[in-house]
């Protein structure tokens, strides 16, 4: 999981939220063009390009608005901007490995949540360098919840993670880095880029190199 820090909802989305009466309460199956799209927007553009929960890269194409707690069991949420994130996979399919928002769909205990709004989330997950997320503590049963509700450590995912780690920290530079190099990429992997987005797994980059600096 990562961190996301929440801006003001679009203007748009407000007004039309503003436009509530006694004959009409805005929903979010009725949110429609134009503001449902600018909402959509502006909840990649908080999340610098990335999956609330994955960090895979995303697009209005290819990730949808996601109800941290579901809609279902929390209907006055619905329409709160503090509830909704963007996660990805538009569209589900038979032949798609199911993970993040989708995977999570209407299941929930508030109980063992665990929050992109929490400012500590991503410090109760460790990686491995095969691409694997653990609990960082053992004995964590939030952690251990989450990453199975949001099936966070399917091969899918696991294997693209590795991909990424393995071409950050190869043998050689495991070798020889040191603490001023792994505070760099740190650095460079919280800090988005001219178009506001943050590199693929940015989290998951910058956890592995807290790991080593923990032990440096």
């Amino acid at each position: 999981m990562r961190v996301v820090r929440k801006n003001a909802a679009p203007d748009a989305f407000l007004q039309w939220m503003a436009l509530a009466n006694k004959e009409w309460v805005p929903s979010f199956s009725g949110l429609q063009k134009p503001e449902k799209p600018a909402l959509h927007q502006a909840l990649i553009a908080e999340q610098h390009g990335l999956c609330c929960y994955c960090g895979r890269s995303i697009t209005s194409e290819s990730s949808h608005i996601e109800h941290f707690h579901p809609q279902h069991a929390y209907p006055q949420l619905a329409l709160d901007y503090g509830n909704l994130f963007a996660s990805c996979i538009r569209e589900t399919g038979p032949r798609l490995p199911l993970h993040c928002g989708h995977a999570k769909a209407e299941a929930f205990r508030d109980d063992l949540q665990i929050s992109p709004l929490d400012p500590g989330c991503e410090q109760r997950f460790r990686y491995a360098l095969d691409g694997h997320i653990l609990p960082q503590q053992s004995d964590d049963e939030a952690a251990i919840y989450m990453a199975d509700l949001l099936a966070l450590d399917i091969e899918f995912l696991q294997t693209r993670r590795k991909e990424v780690l393995e071409g950050m920290f190869d043998d050689e530079f495991l070798l020889t880095a040191s603490r001023d190099e792994l505070q760099a990429i740190c650095h460079f992997h919280r800090t988005p880029d001219a178009a506001g987005t943050l590199p693929v797994f940015a989290h998951v980059i910058v956890r592995f190199a807290e790991q080593l600096l923990e032990k440096s």
